[in-house]
């Protein structure tokens, strides 16, 4: 079983349709206390860093997810869901984040290509990965953000992407806390199997 969280950010529906569409058991609960029963929790996001931290903290799963990752428990992130995990953001002046990862999460800045990044995007494995088993290096996944994460260790760094001119972090898996920064929901078949592995590993 899968526990979705909803804590007024996320992309929630779609997410629990892809699950529902792989035979997998998920729920959406706005409810941190129930999450305890679960060895799974996907942290959706869309938005901004600095109104859905606000909501998380206020809503409780900031403590509950960080417990449950303490006890072992398994997390995804989601596009902005990955981002509310690193250490901080510079979107709408400087945020807080969870500091599961110790990083930061700047803005992307260019003269040549438009931001935000709304589209489909090459992936490039860094490690073996959970994420990707089953899935070709260089896939394509889908994107839309501004903003992008740049976690301290490359150690947690399991695949960049290129864009506005840098290979930025677009997938996290370290101690049980795995992260992406583009849409599985929303990618096709490649998508669909980075959920499947997450459910299942």
């Amino acid at each position: 079983m899968v526990f979705i969280a909803d804590y007024g950010a996320g992309n929630l529906r779609s997410v629990l349709k892809a699950f529902d569409y792989l035979g997998v058991k998920a729920v959406v609960s706005s409810d941190p206390a129930k999450l305890a029963g679960y060895k799974k929790v996907v942290l959706p996001g869309v938005g901004a860093f600095g109104t859905a931290i606000k909501s998380l903290n206020a809503s409780g799963f900031t403590e509950a997810v960080a417990e449950h990752v303490d006890k072992g428990g398994q997390l995804l992130g989601i596009c902005l869901g990955m981002q509310l995990l690193l250490t901080d953001s510079e979107e709408m002046g400087d945020n807080n984040g969870m500091n599961l990862i110790p990083g930061k999460v700047l803005r992307f800045r260019s003269d040549t290509d438009k931001i935000p990044q709304i589209g489909w995007n090459s992936v490039d494995q860094q490690k073996e990965s959970v994420l990707f088993r089953g899935i070709a290096d260089h896939s394509f996944f889908y994107f839309v953000h501004s903003y992008y994460c740049e976690p301290v260790s490359s150690e947690s760094v399991a695949a960049t992407t290129w864009f506005a001119g840098k290979n930025f972090c677009s997938a996290i898996e370290k101690n049980g806390i795995f992260a992406v920064q583009f849409h599985p929901e929303k990618s096709s078949d490649a998508g669909l199997q980075v959920l499947k592995n997450f459910a299942e590993c």
